[in-house]
């Protein structure tokens, strides 16, 4: 079987994912939009560079040009400390995944489902 193709917009999709689920929030409760301010300020919630790329299992190339297009859409901020990137999500990159979460799963169905073939699906695909 072929291998399924990934572009950015789906890698971009697992990555914003991935720092929600850093927050420890559900990204679909009551009135998410009115504490996120507060759930942001509250939480040092943060992941590496490494954490991305082994989230979107690619080459460090397309790490990068994740993050870059995130940084540039404003929806996570890179903060470098001694060689290490903490990589956090903004209000702007929750809400953006929570609105087009579902939109994802029906476009990229087939490329998720491949993704995590081995590790099963993950929770916002469900």
């Amino acid at each position: 079987m072929a291998e399924v193709y990934k572009d950015s917009k789906i890698y971009c999709c697992f990555a914003l994912n991935r720092l929600v689920a850093a927050l420890g929030i559900d990204l679909y409760q009551e009135g998410l939009e009115g504490k996120i301010d507060a759930i942001l300020a509250d939480r040092d919630a943060f992941v590496s560079k490494e954490e991305i790329k082994h989230e979107i299992r690619s080459n460090h190339y397309m790490t990068n040009k994740v993050v870059e297009q995130l940084l540039a859409d404003g929806f996570v901020t890179v903060e470098a400390l001694e060689g290490r990137y903490r990589i956090r999500i903004t209000k702007a990159g929750v809400l953006h995944i929570r609105k087009y979460n579902e939109f994802y799963r029906r476009i990229y169905a087939e490329q998720i489902r491949d993704h995590y073939k081995y590790s099963g699906l993950p929770y916002w695909f469900r």
